[in-house]
């Protein structure tokens, strides 16, 4: 039986990465990549360079964020509203989103494009695709807007998120940037592109600091980058690399789920009956198995037992509706993160890994 998402792709049990990796060299970056996932490659995130960490690399065009010193210790990103030019610059902002959501044909060269200074890795790698075979689709990536919002603070420290106009700005901002990411891609190939929100911030829902932050007003904003993303053609998935409330994300208009099972499961398998009404619209899980957080886990870690891992956590998805094979048909292997913080020979085995849990998972179930 082969159970396929709605929109016709089908996950496989392929293996899929998260976009950062330790490395300086865009090109040896796109190499690794290529080798770890040759079905659904990704474009590199080099967060060794200042301007490719969350925050900044998807600053570009919002008038509201400034940026200061970002190559040097004592740089900063924050937001200012206190500008003479603000109103102005605003009111260009908003004028710009109404007229590429009415016609998307000028995205590709509006104040949404990111540039090549802040992503050299999606310009090769969309250079680089359209030469691969056996490609089954692509993926891409954007800095989630509630990381967004609550990463970037005023001068007294106080998150964007806070800031109604901010908020306004910056969620559209990044809806924009994935949906002309999105089209970049798939002027470059006519596999489906896949576009994942990364959104660590989600951790902290629930916490002090977020305590006025609501479940629907999370969903929203989500639900916004995700719907930019279905107009432009491609699948949208959300990242989140810590525990959060699943139940919001699981009944979003997200269709894949990424999250970290290795050191989460329980947390996210206690609300099997919400995981079951998910994968039943044929929604995808992103199963982040191979562990990134502590140096020991990936290295006392073998294809073996990861591979053994997935299959005893899948007892406890599986039913009368679904066993491991259909499970398996909507689910991808990855990394429970990315990889970027690691050393590179450490980022190198969680790669490795990634490939042979996939390749023994699929072998013997599908």
């Amino acid at each position: 039986m082969s159970i396929i998402s709605n929109s016709g792709f089908s996950a496989n049990g392929l293996p899929l990465l998260i976009g950062s990796l330790p490395l300086t060299d865009h090109r040896e970056a796109l190499n690794w990549i290529f080798d770890a996932t040759p079905e659904i490659p990704l474009w590199p995130q080099l967060p060794t360079n200042p301007f490719e960490r969350m925050m900044p690399q998807f600053a570009e065009g919002i008038p509201c964020i400034r940026e200061e010193d970002l190559t040097k210790p004592e740089g900063r990103i924050l937001f200012d509203i206190s500008g003479a030019d603000f109103g102005k610059n605003m009111l260009a902002f908003f004028e710009e989103y109404m007229a590429v959501l009415e016609d998307p044909e000028p995205l590709t060269e509006s104040r949404f494009k990111v540039s090549c200074d802040r992503a050299e890795g999606l310009y090769l790698f969309a250079e680089a695709i359209g030469a691969r075979e056996n490609l089954v689709a692509v993926k891409g990536q954007v800095t989630g807007p509630f990381t967004m919002l609550t990463g970037i603070k005023d001068c007294e420290g106080r998150a964007g998120y806070f800031n109604d106009t901010i908020r306004e700005m910056v969620i559209k901002g990044i809806a924009m940037k994935a949906a002309w990411q999105t089209r970049l891609l798939a002027g470059k190939t006519d596999k489906q592109v896949i576009m994942f929100i990364d959104e660590p911030s989600l951790a902290g829902l629930g916490s002090s600091a977020f305590i006025s932050v609501t479940a629907a007003e999370i969903q929203g904003m989500i639900n916004e980058v995700a719907g930019a993303i279905h107009q432009a053609g491609g699948l949208a998935g959300i990242h989140v690399c810590a525990n959060t409330d699943w139940e919001l994300l699981l009944e979003s208009q997200i269709d894949i789920l990424s999250f970290d099972a290795y050191s989460f499961f329980d947390k996210f398998a206690s609300l099997k009956n919400k995981i079951n009404t998910y994968l039943d619209r044929g929604s995808i899980i992103a199963w982040g198995g191979v562990p990134t957080g502590k140096a020991d886990d990936i290295k006392k870690e073998s294809g073996d037992s990861l591979t053994a891992l997935w299959e005893s956590q899948a007892e406890l998805l599986i039913g009368q509706n679904r066993s491991k094979e259909t499970l398996l048909r909507q689910s991808f292997i990855t990394p429970s993160c990315g990889t970027g913080s690691l050393k590179p020979e450490l980022a190198k085995k969680v790669l490795e890994l990634t490939r042979v849990v996939s390749d023994n998972l699929r072998a013997k179930y599908l």
